[in-house]
């Protein structure tokens, strides 16, 4: 679709405030997880791509130049739709990397020295992520820009991809969680009468981790809820969202909450989170605490 340079501006100026704004809000524990890395560098990204727009909407007849080449408004549709193919790329990498380092905190598989080893880590494997995402789609993908046929003096608005990955993200991994769910309930309704000698343990194991499955789904359920009515409305309506404004810290940041409950419920044994000896990653929007009753605790 269409969109006007100036809208485009606005629009990225209200993406960076925000992301901004979220990054200041998590800045005692963004360095501590991949994703907490990960969005402080998409502010960057944001904000040096606002900066850039703002400067060729405003000099728009052209007197800027950069490496010897005069930048013109091609160069700002140019560039806003390479970005936004590069988020539209970067959103499964992203979901998969975040995962695996939620099922490391949370089974303590791996565990840097210092939290400046982690820090270093995660920000080689962002940095390393933005180069392989930005050579695919210049070297390997079909993105092929759509440039107007007219000087570019009469440029007002540039056309926009949109994006469906985040519907896609957001249904496989809230199905991953129903289904965790289903397990837990079933494995409740399986183990009702089990034999004699392991009646004890038999019991516990589900009803603990049954428990923990409806904590976990109940406060993401609890902070998240009206996100996911949006992205069902998203969903039904043929309404696209602009591919550079796709990957937000907002989006981040629910897709953190996401996929904390959903290693929690998938990966995490129970035996684990009951006695407290599971970490959770950090949060700023959901508090992941658990509680058992006084009888499962004393089966386990």
């Amino acid at each position: 679709m269409n969109i006007p340079v100036s809208s485009i501006l606005l629009s990225l100026g209200g993406k960076c405030l925000l992301n901004w704004t979220l990054v200041f809000l998590q800045s005692n524990h963004i360095c501590k997880s991949f994703l907490g890395v990960f969005s402080f560098s998409l502010a960057v990204v944001d904000t040096t791509l606002t900066l850039f727009v703002a400067t060729l909407h405003i000099h728009a007849d052209g007197y800027i130049f950069l490496l010897g080449m005069q930048m013109t408004r091609y160069h700002v549709c140019l560039l806003v739709q390479i970005l936004g193919q590069v988020y539209n790329g970067l959103q499964w990498p992203v979901v998969v990397l975040a995962g695996l380092d939620h099922l490391c905190t949370v089974t303590q598989r791996l565990q840097p020295t210092t939290a400046r080893a982690r820090w270093y880590l995660c920000f080689i494997v962002t940095a390393f992520l933005w180069y392989l995402t930005a050579a695919y789609v210049f070297l390997l993908s079909d993105f092929i820009p759509v440039l107007e046929d007219v000087p570019h003096s009469q440029i007002h608005q540039c056309w926009v991809f949109h994006t469906s990955q985040i519907l896609q993200v957001a249904m496989l991994l809230i199905l991953t969680l129903g289904c965790a769910m289903l397990h837990a309930r079933c494995s409740v309704g399986l183990l009702k009468n089990p034999p004699l000698n392991d009646q004890i343990t038999g019991q516990s194991r589900p009803h603990t981790r049954r428990s923990i499955v409806h904590q976990a789904v109940h406060t993401f359920l609890s902070t998240w809820a009206l996100l996911l009515v949006f992205l069902a409305v998203l969903f039904l309506l043929p309404v696209g969202i602009p591919a550079y404004l796709g990957l937000n810290a907002a989006w981040l940041c629910f897709l953190n909450s996401l996929l904390i409950s959903v290693v929690l419920c998938v990966v995490c044994p129970a035996s684990q989170i009951a006695p407290g000896l599971a970490t959770v990653p950090a949060d700023s929007f959901c508090e992941w605490r658990f509680k058992f009753s006084l009888a499962a605790e004393d089966r386990t």
